[in-house]
């Protein structure tokens, strides 16, 4: 059935209404569901896995905001309510894939193998990018909204050229690539210029949009007529829509998105439905545009409750798993805390090493202009 314009006098259908339901494994209640195109099953310990890493991604994202309250950070982006989509699609990924973040991507890093106290390391302004992209197949934390889009498709693009696309002779069956961004950067130019990129070369890329329903104080409904998803067609791809607090299903459909990937069968773009629960950064405020209301909806679909609540039903674990786990998280947030007020401040002179594989003439008369001003002050005795 054809979709009639909308009047003026109308309101656009948000992603919450428009089109056919999430792919979706797990209810809001821990019931376990079938999808006909996507499923999974896993042994007892990949599902108490899962589960473990949602509650250790959740206490790195608390400790960090605690830790920015109270002046050891600059800032931090929060990924509250998003650990399923982050936690299920970066499982999904293999030892080669190579994904790339935004700066909110800390469950993907997590599942990639990144320290938590490098995370910190550059909202705390102590280091200049923190790791090696490609020991970790986990690029660097991308600010410049969408951009990171683009790069991944040149990434994947370079695949394919590099013959890296299908069975391999080592026995594996090729790489993929992953990007991941948000609603309010799917209105941006680089990404749709990715998606026109990405399928012309039928390059071996997913794109994994987190739709956390706000592009900071922006509702989706102000920025489609329709899903998300469904903008993958104009391009020549397919889309799917998971629901993004629903872990096993975002597992699901991110790897059958990668393996087509990995196969020849160009991009897809997966809408990871969620909701941001948290501000945009620590410093937005929420309440000054969102309604509390909306926001206590959501809680009762919190990706952690609803995997707890599954293992329950299901008798994976005991009382003795959760002390087990509390303990841990508590030494995770112990050495992350303990970690980041230790971290000792740059040389201020540094940032100049790393901007080229060579320093320039140019920059090297930049660094010595800067360390003339830096003993100004000392001569003063100001520190």
């Amino acid at each position: 059935m054809t979709e009639l314009p909308l009047q003026p006098d109308q309101t656009a259908p948000t992603s919450s209404t428009a089109g056919p339901e999430l792919v979706q494994l797990l209810t809001p209640e821990g019931e376990r569901v079938h999808h006909p195109d996507y499923d999974v099953d896993l042994t007892d310990d990949e599902y108490r896995e899962l589960y473990r890493d949602l509650v250790l991604v959740r206490r790195i994202d608390v400790e960090a905001t605690a830790l920015q309250r109270q002046g050891e950070l600059g800032i931090w982006a929060a990924l509250l309510g998003q650990e399923a989509a982050q936690v299920g699609s970066g499982r999904a990924l293999r030892e080669k894939d190579f994904a790339f973040p935004t700066y909110r991507e800390h469950g993907v890093a997590w599942c990639k193998g990144v320290d938590p106290l490098t995370l910190l390391g550059l909202f705390r302004g102590a280091s200049n990018g923190g790791w090696d992209p490609q020991e970790k197949r986990f690029n660097l934390y991308t600010i410049v909204i969408g951009s990171q889009t683009l790069h991944a498709t040149g990434y994947a693009m370079g695949i394919t050229k590099d013959g890296g696309v299908g069975p391999q002779a080592d026995g594996s069956d090729g790489e993929a690539v992953i990007a991941y961004f948000g609603d309010g950067a799917s209105s941006q130019g680089d990404v749709n210029e990715a998606f026109v990129w990405a399928s012309v070369y039928n390059s071996p890329v997913v794109f994994f949009c987190q739709n956390n329903q706000w592009g900071i104080s922006t509702p989706t409904a102000a920025q489609t007529r329709i899903p998300l998803y469904q903008r993958a067609l104009g391009f020549g791809f397919p889309g799917v829509r998971v629901d993004g607090n629903d872990v096993l299903a975002s597992y699901a459909v991110t790897r059958a998105a990668l393996d087509n990937a990995r196969s020849g069968g160009g991009p897809t773009l997966v809408e990871a439905f969620t909701y941001r629960m948290g501000a945009h950064t620590t410093s937005d405020d929420p309440s000054r545009y969102r309604l509390a209301s909306e926001l206590e909806a959501w809680k009762l679909k919190d990706p952690l409750e609803r995997m707890k609540s599954f293992l329950y039903k299901q008798q994976l674990v005991d009382s003795d798993f959760f002390g087990q786990l509390e303990a841990d998280a508590d030494a995770l947030a112990a050495r992350i805390r303990k970690g980041c007020l230790e971290m000792p401040d740059p040389d201020p002179l540094s940032i100049f090493d790393d901007v080229y594989d060579e320093i320039t003439p140019l920059l090297l008369e930049q660094k010595a202009e800067f360390g003339a001003y830096l003993e100004g002050f000392a001569e003063k005795g100001d520190h």
